[in-house]
């Protein structure tokens, strides 16, 4: 996989990019989307010439915006990127942003929605746009991240917070974002990538050792979240094959507002 479909990969003074490269889907990912960021941020992560990884997505509009709902028979049905019926890689895609030893960057420089708002969460830091946009979709379209998405998320932002983000789906510009915790700092668009260059410039600057013991050690802090999200990525499964599930992704197909509650049992 020295090339990639989906992916821009770039290693430069010590820095590894990679973009989610599907601009025309606003950064959505699919099943090959997921395989390929495990592929590229393993093959950064564990590459002792790197220090310091940055996650984006190509283009102005979008750093993500979770499952790729035009993707069917590719990826997950829901929309929102669990592994579902189908067997999408997110779990494993969100895992390995912890577990590689070493800073992962977010650069959001659009919309950052429902699982692509999952990944901003858990990125070491997160360095946005002015023109940055946060929020969740899960419940308008029959889907919830069980694990890192709400657990993690109420210890960044609180749980009142959390519980809003998840329960109402509203937007947040980057400014609410960084005043509740969700970003570090928020800077003028065309200065985006010379913030982050700067940050990644005195990142490299640091003990790599040390920088790996202090994220290993604050991730152990939150490491039960990880079997949390296990166990409620199984019932995902069970709900995603509901008509309540299947209501949200068929109501965004058809441009409509969805009935849940016809399917409630």
């Amino acid at each position: 996989m020295s090339e990639y479909e989906d992916l821009k990969y770039e290693e430069k003074n010590g820095v590894a990019k990679i973009l989610i490269n599907r601009p025309d889907k606003m950064n959505a990912f699919r099943a090959e989307t997921c395989e390929e960021l495990l592929h590229a941020l393993n093959r950064a992560g564990w590459n002792n010439d790197i220090g310091v990884v940055v996650l984006g997505g190509a283009g102005d509009r979008a750093f993500c915006t979770g499952g790729d709902q035009s993707a069917h028979g590719e990826g997950d049905e829901s929309g929102y990127g669990g592994r579902g019926t189908i067997g999408l890689p997110i779990e494993d895609v969100q895992s390995i942003i912890r577990d590689i030893p070493k800073p992962v960057i977010c650069r959001v420089q659009g919309y950052a929605i429902g699982g692509g708002n999952v990944l901003a969460t858990l990125c070491d830091f997160t360095i946005a746009s002015e023109k940055a946009v946060f929020g969740q979709v899960g419940p308008k379209v029959g889907s919830v991240d069980p694990g890192w998405g709400t657990a993690y998320l109420s210890r960044i932002v609180g749980e009142k917070k959390a519980r809003e983000i998840w329960y109402l789906c509203r937007r947040y510009s980057a400014e609410e974002a960084e005043r509740m915790g969700l970003v570090n700092v928020v800077v003028p668009h065309d200065k985006l990538d010379d913030e982050i260059d700067s940050w990644c410039a005195e990142i490299m600057q640091k003990s790599p050792t040390a920088l790996a013991i202090a994220k290993r050690s604050f991730n152990a802090d939150s490491e039960s979240i990880r079997a949390i999200g296990s166990f409620g990525f199984e019932a995902l499964k069970l709900y995603y094959d509901t008509d309540e599930a299947k209501e949200g992704v068929n109501a965004f197909l058809e441009k409509r507002p969805p009935d849940f509650r016809k399917h409630q049992k």
